[in-house]
Parts: structure tokens; C-alpha cells; sequence
């Protein structure tokens, strides 16, 4: 699947479109993303914040897809785990900004040369408006060769 047409079906699946999460980009080369979220009704809190579970949402699958792609069918690669730091309550537009450089794609590749399974942490930042950290996001990707590839 083209990275456009990935896009869009994102902006349409309903955890995202109805959580009010938009994917603004993927890149050509599956080494970037950036999503964002606005306030809405239905993804505010009691509080009148952002809903931690959105926030998380919106981070929830890029790391996995952007390795998935990087490594093509080679390998199966999943989420293991993940967790998430509120650092500021978030208000307004807030998004997310996904980069995976060459180096990590390397080391997976490497770990994963002879079968054995691989866990990489990725760390995103979801910010807000000004630029101010509203959440940190720790996921955990699970590599692995497949046999005979």
C-alpha cells in the first residue's frame, strides 16, 4: 500500500476520525509521520482536557507501521508495549511527529539477522500549539526475521 492511500484510510478507520485524530502525513519513504488531534467534544475529558486515551491513541500504531515498511515482508514486526507520561494538560490542536532515521532501521536489521527477536523503545513527544510537551509516549516495537527470508 502507497503511504497516501495508508493516510487516508487512517483519517476514515473510526478510532481515528472519531476521536478526532488526523493524519496530516506519512512519507513517501516511510521514514516519517505526523498526526495531529484537535479539541473536541467528544475527545475532552471531565476536566475540559484532551482525554489521555486520545493522546495515546494518536501515537498508538506509527512506530510499528514506519519499522513494518522499512523492513518490508521480511520480518514480522508488532507492538510489544507501551506507556505514556502527562506532563501538561492539553488544550487546542496537538500532534505528534514521527522520524525513523536509517541507524535504527540498521540495528534492527542486524539484531535480527540470525532469527532471534528484537525490542527497540521509540520515545514521541506530543506537543501543543506552542510547542510546549504535553505527553510523552514510550512504545515498544517487536522485530523478528522471518525464517527463510
Amino acid at each position: 500500500m502507497k503511504p497516501s492511500t495508508l493516510r487516508h484510510a487512517m483519517n476514515l478507520w473510526p478510532p481515528f476520525l472519531f476521536s478526532g485524530i488526523h493524519v496530516t502525513r506519512i512519507g513517501d519513504d516511510w521514514r516519517s509521520a505526523r498526526v495531529e488531534m484537535r479539541m473536541r467534544p467528544w475527545n475532552r475529558n471531565y476536566v475540559g482536557t484532551h482525554f489521555g486515551g486520545s493522546l495515546f491513541a494518536m501515537t498508538d500504531p506509527f512506530w510499528m507501521l514506519l519499522v513494518k515498511e522499512r523492513l518490508g515482508n521480511t520480518h514480522y514486526v508488532w507492538d510489544q508495549a507501551g506507556e505514556i507520561e502527562f506532563l501538561k494538560p492539553g488544550r487546542g490542536t496537538v500532534h505528534a511527529e514521527f522520524e525513523l532515521d536509517d541507524a535504527t532501521v540498521d540495528t534492527i536489521r542486524d539484531a535480527t539477522a540470525d532469527g532471534a527477536k528484537y525490542l527497540h523503545w521509540f520515545q514521541t513527544e506530543v506537543l501543543d500549539a506552542e510547542g510546549d510537551t504535553v505527553a510523552r509516549v514510550r512504545k515498544q516495537v517487536y522485530a523478528r526475521r522471518k525464517p527463510g527470508r
